[in-house]
């Protein structure tokens, strides 16, 4: 029997009542792991996966996560290029509505993301009774529903309690939200597997989701509050569920961090569960090719592969890093800042199998394949090289105008032009993509080692045990090893604003920025372009169009404070 199932396209009503209209290709989806599961049970639960590379996209959950936050920041390029009705820049300065197009697909997708677990449940609860194997899956997609929950809580306050797909969703806030993904996720770990991870839900994957329950637990019973009632209680299950991945013995910490997002990170032990984006899969390279300038080309092979010019990072955050190592430069003292990949020859030409993009935060002049126009074939040598050289930037006409990158980026007509901002690459290329946007190969991060101690971190830190908290973010920090001469130097103190930096160089551009600075209490603070305080702010409005299409419904979906 093949690995692979055609994932059928399901058109499913949307838990408030209406219907999406969301277009979804057609996905080879591989749940096995190299087993042998039936087709029912495997085209029942690929659906219920089935969504999580396109909700993983640049512009849904990565646009409301980290672009209105300190990290990212998307102007309306050169005045031409991602305007979009101003749609990121309200993001980043908290100027959203009920009808804001990011939100709105980050809604649809979620909604319907649970519901498709809600229909799994369904036909695999009566199966589950006398077969093992449907008894597994229904462990996973029942710990999907509460994953995917939790994020709808993060993100709106509220969560969906709906255990037939044919009745209607209960809304549920506050402790009851979270009481209800506590125990959906306690119940399902006896029968889910150990060691089919990263792509599928796992025991492990859901030790870590319990932990990061519980860390934001104080927020999400009450988003509003002026201070956060982190309890003990809490706090020692964080400890006890970041144990529980910390002591299995199967997941360890990459040597290389940047080995965390290659193209075959798949089997990387420091992956805990992330999105399954193998080549058989028709993942996307959005995350890879998202900050790239225009004249950026990640594949000598493909020269319609190039990036985009869209967000770069805050001169704000860059300034903690500079803030952290004083006179050396981060690219210096810290492997996660930068990792050099592209070795250029002495005679400026490599084979394209040689070829490789750098890593990490990109400042200052930048060197790349060297073409006579933007998407036009490659120079190449005699022996079939390719020349690498200062890019060009080939939206400007003068002939010495190149890629030069600078920090800062804002709003005005020249904060907002195409070389403002430093950028992030911190995904590797891929090498079947051969226009940029497409074929994704690296598997995109949910949850990794590292996060389960810093959370174990942050959980002792916050009941006093300051020591404790330092040996977990130094062991971090040191695990670092594949680069002797940027391995970060132990930090000699810890607080609160510490941590909450170290969690900035150690997860930027992985969806949690947001997350991070509610809890850590400084999403109401200024940066660059960004004033507003509004607590409401915490969470989204729920989409006007979802209210209205539960309006026969009175009462039923309520619309969040201040909106």
């Amino acid at each position: 029997m093949e690995n692979t199932i055609k994932l059928i396209v399901l058109t499913i009503a949307v838990l408030a009542g209406s219907c999406t209209d969301l277009q979804e290709q057609i996905l080879d989806e591989s749940l096995s792991g190299g087993g042998q599961e039936s087709d029912l049970v495997r085209g029942v639960v690929a659906p219920a996966y089935g969504m999580l590379p396109e909700f993983y996209r640049h512009t849904r959950y990565f646009a409301v996560q980290e672009i209105p936050t300190d990290e990212a920041i998307l102007p309306y390029r050169g005045g031409r290029d991602w305007g979009d009705n101003g749609i990121y820049i309200e993001l980043h300065q908290h100027t959203w509505g009920p009808v804001h197009s990011n939100i709105q697909q980050c809604w649809d997708y979620l909604t319907v993301m649970v519901s498709r677990t809600v229909t799994a449940i369904n036909i695999l609860t009566p199966l589950a009774e006398s077969d093992s194997e449907a008894r597994v899956f229904l462990a996973e997609v029942r710990g999907l529903r509460a994953f995917y929950n939790m994020i709808v809580l993060d993100l709106w306050g509220i969560t969906f309690w709906k255990d037939d797909a044919g009745e209607l969703s209960e809304i549920l806030r506050g402790n009851e939200a979270v009481e209800y993904i506590r125990t959906e996720f306690e119940a399902v770990i006896p029968d889910l597997k150990t060691d089919v991870g990263p792509g599928r839900l796992t025991r492990g994957g859901v030790y870590g989701l319990l932990a990061r329950l519980h860390l934001n637990a104080a927020v999400w019973r009450d988003p509003y509050a002026a201070s956060f009632d982190f309890s003990d209680a809490d706090m020692n299950k964080v400890i006890e569920y970041s144990n529980m991945v910390i002591n299995d013995g199967q997941y360890s910490l990459s040597a290389e961090y940047f080995a965390n997002f290659n193209n075959d990170n798949h089997d990387n032990p420091e992956l805990v569960f992330a999105v399954d984006q193998r080549p058989d899969l028709n993942g996307h390279n959005r995350m890879s090719y998202f900050s790239m300038s225009d004249n950026f080309y990640g594949n000598p092979l493909f020269p319609r592969g190039n990036g985009t010019d869209g967000p770069g990072i805050t001169s704000d955050w860059y300034q903690s890093w500079v803030d952290a190592y004083g006179p050396t430069d981060p690219a210096d003292a810290d492997a996660r800042f930068y990792w050099e990949r592209m070795i250029i020859p002495a005679d400026s030409a490599i084979s394209a199998e040689d070829f490789e993009v750098n890593r990490g935060i990109y400042r200052g002049l930048q060197y790349g394949l060297q073409n006579t126009g933007r998407r036009l074939p490659f120079i190449q040598t005699a022996d079939g090289r390719y020349k690498i050289g200062p890019l060009r930037d080939w939206r400007r006409a003068e002939e010495n105008a190149y890629v030069d990158f600078v920090e800062d980026i804002n709003f005005t007509a020249e904060g907002s032009d195409y070389n403002t901002g430093f950028r992030v690459e911190k995904y590797q290329w891929s090498k079947s993509s051969d226009d940029g946007r497409n074929k994704g190969e690296a598997d995109l991060v949910i949850l990794r080692l590292a996060d389960c101690y810093m959370m174990r971190a942050e959980a002792k830190l916050r009941m006093g045990d300051t020591g404790g908290a330092l040996s977990d973010v130094n062991l971090v920090r040191a695990s670092r090893t594949a680069r002797p001469a940027v391995i970060p130097p132990p930090l000699t103190s810890m607080d609160l604003d510490i941590l909450f930096r170290e969690r900035g160089f150690e997860f930027y551009w992985e969806h949690q920025r947001r997350t991070d600075m509610i809890r850590f209490g400084k999403y109401e603070g200024t940066w660059t372009e960004k004033t507003d305080s509004d607590v409401q702010k915490r969470v989204f409005p729920i989409p006007q169009s979802a209210i209205d299409g539960a309006s026969a419904a009175e009462g039923y979906l309520v619309q969040n404070p201040g909106y």
